[in-house]
């Protein structure tokens, strides 16, 4: 199968990049390196793969079209997985209009050349981040999504509907799987784990916003990458899907994990919640497990121990 991938050097990414090729998959990889974080690491994330006879790599930033469409026409896909997007919720508070511009319009741009060069499944990477302050829990694909509160999850929703519209008005059949608090090797080193890790390695206090009892549904990246596996063997006219772990762990107990992990006591800063985040993340399920036979395996600990031991050898921090 020819597989399109945006994204494709990042944390979820490369990890999918190198399990597609695992099955003898054609790959083409679509990213701008964006110096959000150091392209150093994402170069590194595709170090492995990078010279892969199956391998096509395509230097390109999804909102410019021309270059977009020469990657399209050089690999012909017959499936997309676009992933590309810019990270970091709370950084889209302060660059809104930034943020609208990739998830809208960049969403747009991959989406026209799937329809274009007759892709026959589209898959979009959504956020969890799409439900805000949803009250009920755990979050069904169904419930009403009223109460986003980030330009991040707003743009992520955005791209939702845009592939709803591809699928309605043109027949492109799209999944949008939502993504719920990813974890493991590679993540970026803004995420949670990566910042706790960094800074007990260091014996500097961490950040404890609020009083600890706000929870995430941390997935284990493996776990996430089974999921997107399944979804290119599942062709639906259009559909949304949570991929999570189905077990939230409130911040103390994040933090108390890690501190086991690393035989250390953390020195905690004690600050306010911060403006663009949610109480909980908490993913129903039940769609995943029925359509896709979607089963996470790696408990939270496991995948702090495996963060950690990537960490450990691959010192990116020095």
């Amino acid at each position: 199968m020819r597989i399109l991938v945006t994204g494709g050097a990042g944390f979820i990414g490369s990890h999918l990049v190198e399990r597609l090729l695992r099955a003898d998959h054609d790959v083409a990889v679509v990213d701008n390196f964006d110096p959000f974080y150091e392209p150093r690491r994402k170069r590194r994330n595709l170090a492995a793969v990078r010279d892969h006879a199956r391998l096509q790599l395509h230097e390109a930033d999804i909102l410019d079209a021309a270059a977009l469409q020469r990657a399209f026409q050089a690999a012909k896909p017959e499936r997309v997985i676009h992933l590309a997007a810019r990270a970091n919720a709370r950084l889209a508070l302060r660059e809104p209009a930034a943020y609208a511009r990739v998830l809208g319009e960049g969403t747009i741009n991959v989406l026209e050349q799937a329809r274009e060069n007759g892709v026959e499944q589209f898959i979009l990477g959504s956020s969890s981040s799409v439900y805000g302050l949803n009250a009920k829990v755990p979050f069904a694909e169904d419930d009403p999504i009223g109460t986003t509160i980030s330009p991040y999850a707003a743009g992520k929703r955005a791209a939702e509907l845009y592939g709803h519209v591809y699928a309605h008005t043109y027949g492109l059949p799209v999944t949008c799987l939502r993504f719920f608090n990813v974890h493991g090797p590679r993540q970026r080193p803004d995420l949670a784990v990566y910042t706790f890790v960094r800074l007990l390695l260091r014996n500097e206090p961490v950040p404890f916003y609020g009083d600890g009892s706000s929870g995430r549904d941390y997935t284990y990246i493996d776990d996430i990458i089974d999921g997107v596996e399944a979804a290119l063997h599942t062709v639906f006219p259009f559909k949304i899907i949570n991929l999570g772990g189905n077990h939230p762990v409130l911040l103390r107990d994040m933090v108390a994990t890690i501190e086991s992990e690393l035989g250390v006591t953390a020195e905690r800063i004690v600050l306010p919640p911060q403006a663009g985040d949610v109480p909980r993340t908490f993913a129903d399920i039940s769609r995943a497990e029925r359509l896709l036979g979607f089963a996470p395996q790696v408990p939270f600990a496991e995948g702090v121990r495996r963060f950690v031991e990537w960490y450990k050898r691959e010192v990116l921090d020095d």
